[in-house]
């Protein structure tokens, strides 16, 4: 199953915040769940959510899924820390 179809455990809101933001942001919210917790964060800096997140995710282990949402601009990002 993949990750964007799971019920996220935390949701993050980074729309509007530029790098490093919203990759700080993920960091701070990830070392305060679980393992085996699902956060969902929605970030529309495309650096962000094509670089420095998923990058950062791949580094960790965590697995990690993205929907680029076209009409609105933005991407879903979905990391499960394992």
């Amino acid at each position: 199953m993949a990750l964007r179809d799971e019920t996220p455990t935390e949701v993050l809101d980074v729309l509007g915040r530029v790098c490093p933001y919203p990759l700080v942001l993920t960091k701070k919210q990830l070392e305060k769940m679980g393992s085996g917790t699902l956060l969902k964060i929605l970030c529309d800096a495309p650096a962000s959510a094509e670089d420095s997140i998923p990058r950062y995710a791949d580094k960790q282990g965590f697995g990690f899924d993205s929907v680029k949402v076209e009409d609105k601009g933005y991407w879903e990002l979905y990391i499960k820390k394992s």
